[in-house]
């Protein structure tokens, strides 16, 4: 190889190794909000189909936890104990934890939530695992372990608190 072929060849590994670092500083920036705003908008969407009014839950949520779903253990299914309660939890649930995860706001603890949530909800619909527990899943976990990135609240809050302790 001569010295003119092995400059070039540099040059072109400088220039290849330096998109990638942008590639990767644009990946790092963009992938934690639009992951929270993907595992946000199904809970969200759920979330408005439980409520019949403000601060009502709707008949057909507290009908579906109190006689349609049932959690699958141990070859059986069982209801849910306090139907009621958890019908209300639930709904809470979906549309605080989204709201939370859109924000930015104790982003890892709403993604552990929700990948609890997630759980639950595979125990109750055992064969949505391929189609969406798995996506879901797989969303929380990538959130918990990249933390709400730099375009959220938890990074505004982190500032401020390390700011005064200089």
């Amino acid at each position: 190889m001569n010295q003119m072929t092995a400059r070039t060849k540099g040059r072109f590994e400088l220039r290849v190794r330096a998109a990638l670092e942008h590639i990767e500083a644009l990946g790092c920036s963009l992938a934690p909000p639009v992951l929270r705003i993907a595992l946000a908008l199904p809970f969200f969407r759920s979330g408005l189909t439980r409520w019949d009014g403000l601060l009502s839950i709707s008949p057909a949520t507290l009908f579906l936890f109190e006689n349609q779903f049932k959690v699958h253990v141990f070859g059986g299914a069982y209801g849910f104990p306090a139907p009621d309660t958890v019908a209300l939890l639930v709904a809470v649930a979906e549309i605080s934890l989204p709201i939370l995860l859109v924000l930015g706001f104790a982003t890892r603890f709403a993604a552990l939530a929700l990948l609890v949530m997630t759980g639950v909800i595979q125990l109750v619909f055992p064969d949505g695992w391929a189609n969406f527990h798995l996506y879901w899943a797989s969303l929380a976990v990538a959130i918990m372990a990249l933390g709400a990135g730099p375009v959220s609240v938890d990074r505004l809050i982190s500032r401020r608190f390390h700011s005064r302790d200089l």
